[in-house]
């Protein structure tokens, strides 16, 4: 509850009452009230990361919750995000600031259309391999679930008797052939703010920061990838930034990674990775979400995702699988 004599500014055409000063703290006393707990990823705005609970990538944040006693999960992050937290955390509430959060990467692969394929395509037994930055429906749909971080060791332990097909991220897929050496059928999905990095753009951050070492995510583009230090998940460039000697490091994901390699690493100076056409790197799809709208939803329990049970059901098979094989 927000204490008395805090000022209001009133939005008649949807009735709801919001703090004009002090929302942060308004949205943890609101968390409170609600048995709630606040989650943002890693590409969410400064405001968000500051107010959450826990700050980190869509998996790492989805078993967070499950890990607590809330009864309501405020996921800031993006629409496929907020489906892996509702997959893994059924019986909890699941809210998204802006349902429009969605993902380019994610469309490029929809239910229906790899449904099809799969069906077109029955003669190659395909065993499904699905990056996390996928639909419930995709997840459904697949055998087995991988991240950034243990893709590798999916793939390996893949049946070798059995043809794989990737789903959706191109480039991600051709990074972890590269390291694999396992043959895979890639689906042509990409990140669009990851693929906006060049080679040209890369070369010429390292003059103007020649020794700074460059870290880079799987999702870019092999030409970006070959000139990197380190190929990486987010997670794990936080780590290589900590653990590396170097002051200055040049970071080539989405922008919002460089708040939290601040506050974690306060003694170091963090490069955003540039594009040629002055492109910030940061996703507007992560930045529609907003601390203004983080409040409203969690106020109005709304927008709540919610998955048909027998879609969360087939969609939780396959990370289970995942979490079998990481072990």
């Amino acid at each position: 509850m927000v204490t008395a004599g805090t000022n209001f500014d009133v939005e008649p055409t949807v009735g709801r009452v919001r703090p004009s000063v002090d929302l942060a703290e308004a949205l943890q006393e609101l968390k409170h009230e609600r048995n709630a707990i606040i989650l943002a990823h890693n590409y969410q705005v400064p405001q968000l990361q500051d107010v959450a609970d826990f700050v980190g990538d869509s998996l790492g944040l989805s078993y967070q919750a499950a890990k607590t006693d809330a009864d309501v999960i405020l996921f800031c992050g993006v629409h496929f995000m907020a489906e892996t937290a509702k997959i893994i955390n059924p019986n909890k509430r699941v809210i998204l600031p802006d349902l429009e959060a969605g993902c380019s990467l994610s469309e490029s692969c929809p239910p229906e259309k790899l449904a099809e394929f799969l069906k077109a395509h029955a003669d190659k037994n395909y065993y499904v391999i699905a990056y996390i930055n996928c639909s419930a429906g995709v997840k459904a749909l697949a055998d087995v679930i991988c991240t950034s971080g243990n893709a590798d060791k999916i793939v390996r332990a893949a049946p070798a008797d059995r043809n794989i097909l990737f789903v959706p991220d191109q480039n991600l897929g051709a990074w972890v052939m590269e390291r694999t050496g396992r043959k895979m059928d890639l689906w042509q999905g990409t990140c669009y703010v990851h693929v906006e990095f060049t080679a040209r753009s890369i070369n010429k951050i390292r003059e103007q920061y020649p020794g700074a070492p460059v870290v880079a995510h799987p999702e870019c583009t092999y030409a970006v990838r070959m000139l990197a230090d380190e190929v990486c998940s987010t997670e794990k460039m936080v780590s290589f930034c900590k653990e590396s000697p170097a002051h200055e490091i040049i970071v080539v994901t989405e922008a919002g990674l460089l708040h939290r390699l601040s506050k974690e690493i306060p003694d170091k100076t963090f490069i955003p990775g540039p594009t040629d056409n002055c492109f910030c790197g940061e996703c507007r799809f992560m930045k529609m979400n907003t601390l203004e709208k983080a409040y409203d939803a969690l106020l109005n329990m709304e927008p709540e995702i919610t998955l048909p049970e027998p879609v969360r059901k087939h969609a939780e098979i396959p990370i289970l699988r995942m979490l079998e094989l990481s072990r």
